[in-house]
């Protein structure tokens, strides 16, 4: 579920949300702010799927958390 597979596509794959998280990550936000900002603009993907691709995320060095804000890094 992590990479796409061959039954797995891309859209459905943690890798494939988290596109989608950090296309609506232009500016830093709260939790709630990007929660609301890609529901907003993806309405399949659920509550937990995001909560996941934002791990992830996180996991891979691609977005940070300071003073109660997510901001994308320098390198994603």
């Amino acid at each position: 579920m992590i990479l796409p597979t061959k039954h797995t596509p891309e859209s459905k794959s943690l890798l494939g949300f988290g596109v989608k998280v950090l296309s609506s990550l232009n500016s830093p936000k709260t939790f709630n702010e990007l929660w609301l900002g890609v529901r907003e603009r993806e309405t399949s993907l659920s509550y937990s799927h995001f909560v996941l691709a934002l791990d992830f995320l996180y996991i891979i060095g691609a977005v940070d958390y300071k003073s109660g804000r997510i901001t994308r890094c320098n390198d994603a």
